[in-house]
């Protein structure tokens, strides 16, 4: 089993600054109030970013594996939150664009479902408390 530390710093108001052992840090924050501006993305919205960037590197290697030429991959994410508190995400919705040359639909089709149901350690750890859908489109690189 491997462990992974992160350590978190108030940083004034309701920024905070987190870092890895790599010293590679995130700055996430919150309006409170109509008064405060927003600094950075919210504890929520890194949850969102984290499952896109898991997904999307699962995607790429997937699919560079399976010999397909991606030139851009783009992934959205629609979080709901429940309308009480805590405001937990009850349902994520992720949409994928893929872009490459020649690329087939069912090579895509089948690194999203590998990625959500095998690989994307984010989406296997919210599964059991998050409704998580997905979609995909595919363009053909110019």
């Amino acid at each position: 089993m491997s462990e992974v530390q992160i350590n978190t710093d108030w940083v004034d108001k309701h920024t905070f600054i987190s870092s890895n052992s790599d010293n590679q840090s995130l700055i996430m924050d919150a309006q409170v109030d109509a008064e405060d501006v927003k600094k950075a993305p919210t504890p929520m919205e890194v949850v969102l970013m984290g499952l896109t960037g898991c997904a999307g590197i699962d995607v790429k290697l997937i699919l560079t594996k399976a010999r397909q030429q991606v030139t851009a991959i783009h992934i959205k994410a629609i979080g709901e939150r429940a309308d009480s508190v805590p405001a937990v995400y009850t349902k994520i919705h992720l949409e994928f664009t893929v872009t490459g040359k020649n690329l087939a639909d069912k090579q895509v089709a089948r690194a999203v479902q590998l990625s959500a149901e095998k690989y994307c350690s984010v989406s296997k750890m919210l599964e059991n408390s998050v409704e998580i859908s997905h979609d995909f489109t595919v363009i053909e690189a110019e």
